[in-house]
């Protein structure tokens, strides 16, 4: 049934029983060797999510590339799950460290309350919007020591900017950072070696990656709906980074981010050996490294090794 707005349709397709979408799935050509572990695969995995899987296994739409198994899929999946770790498991790292380093930076310059003042921050700056923002996420806030802040000190829902960039979103801080003055931006920046406006935009970048981690989206052949503003240089370019919106280019951002923190660098050499180990068994599609922005010898890119 046609409704009457803009040639669109009502939504009319059936609830399919877990047989009936692995018969689906079959009509498509895909090939199920084992049908209990694939019902019992799709009762953990929703459809939906699962058929996301299936698109990089498909040679047109509905389609599936002759002798795809479930289980090749099922194999993407896993990869992906433990891809999206390694990704949350070092975003955490460069959160933390972000956090700490501007508060560090902005209340050495301006103070524990200069975030309210908004002088500090550019004039293009939506300072009050951000303002309502970290009030409302301080007030949603149950940590102890903002407790403690709100039972003993008069300017709550203000926080001193060390405790608000504790308990905000990472995008909030993102957010605060893209408003600094150059006289904080440019020292936050240095400190992961990159210039202002490229930090900028990797915080940016970062932080929507962290919340397609958090949603358990498909990260490995994901094709980045933003992109970071990577820096000026061949490094950055084909034939060493084909692309600048898949996994690889935020790979490398991250490994380069975690090697300018000395506390992390440890940390950041064996998160890279776990990539690469991790990246011997990609998916067995046979475009694969294409799918995540990789060249044949990706490992061997200058800002990798």
């Amino acid at each position: 049934m046609s409704s009457s707005s803009g040639g669109k349709s009502s939504y009319n397709k059936p609830w399919l029983s877990i047989p009936d979408q692995l018969f689906k799935l079959e009509s498509r050509g895909l090939v199920i060797n084992d049908q209990k572990a694939a019902q019992d695969f799709l009762w953990h995995l929703n459809y939906y999510r699962f058929s996301g899987y299936c698109l990089a296994f498909e040679q047109s739409r509905h389609t599936f590339v002759s002798g795809t198994t479930f289980e090749q899929v099922r194999a993407s999946y896993q990869f992906d799950v433990s891809l999206r770790d390694l990704l949350t498991e070092a975003l955490e790292v460069i959160e933390v460290d972000a956090r700490s380093t501007i508060a560090h930076i902005f209340g050495d310059k301006y103070g524990a309350f200069g975030h309210l003042d908004t002088v500090n921050f550019r004039k293009s700056f939506k300072h009050s919007d951000w303002i309502v923002r970290v009030r409302e996420e301080a007030g949603r806030s149950s940590e102890k020591f903002v407790t403690h802040f709100q039972n003993n000190y008069i300017e709550f829902p203000d926080l001193p900017c060390w405790i608000a960039t504790e308990v905000t979103t990472f995008g909030t801080v993102s957010k605060m950072y893209e408003g600094l003055l150059d006289q904080c931006q440019n020292p936050i920046a240095s400190r992961y070696g990159l210039q202002k406006g490229d930090f900028e935009s990797a915080l940016h970048h970062l932080s929507y990656v962290r919340n397609v981690c958090a949603h358990h989206s498909r990260v490995w052949d994901r094709v980045w709906s933003i992109m970071p503003r990577v820096p000026i240089g061949k490094f950055w370019q084909p034939p060493l980074m084909p692309t600048k919106n898949n996994i690889f280019v935020t790979l490398v951002m991250i490994y380069r981010v975690l090697k300018q923190c000395s506390a992390s660098k440890p940390f950041a050499i064996e998160w890279r050996k776990r990539v690469n180990d991790l990246m011997k068994n990609p998916p067995s599609t046979v475009n694969a490294l294409q799918r995540m922005g990789m060249s044949a010898d990706w490992y061997k890119h200058p800002y990798w090794v």
